[in-house]
């Protein structure tokens, strides 16, 4: 059960960003702002679903694991934010779908994947 970020991208009607590293493979999402509970809760190997578009973002992944961030509402991401992410091996996902609407197709998205 688990989908690549091209995948993850074609599923929020995203745009990738900064890309994840090859077989970065995404086998859960996780939906939060508050960085303290992405670090307390979120899943090994999900997409983070957040509008939090800064550097700090991408520092809390790596401690995480966290494979992919889906920035939403369309927010901008920072040129600081993407060369953090593409030093530390976190792909970066924008879309214009809101954090609900975002993890629901995500959500649909990997089900879809562990039934096939």
């Amino acid at each position: 059960r688990s989908m690549t970020q091209d995948a993850l991208a074609a599923a929020c009607c995203g745009q990738i960003l900064v890309p994840a590293p090859a077989g970065a493979d995404i086998a859960a999402g996780y939906a939060s702002d508050m960085l303290s509970d992405v670090m307390a809760n979120a899943p090994e190997a999900a997409a983070l679903i957040t509008i939090q578009n800064h550097v700090n973002t991408i520092a809390v992944c790596t401690l995480a694991n966290i494979r992919a961030v889906v920035v939403c509402h369309g927010r901008p991401i920072p040129e600081d934010m993407r060369k953090a992410a593409a030093a530390e091996g976190v792909g970066i996902v924008s879309t214009d779908l809101s954090q609900f609407a975002a993890s629901c197709a995500i959500g649909k998205a990997l089900e879809d994947a562990a039934s096939a």
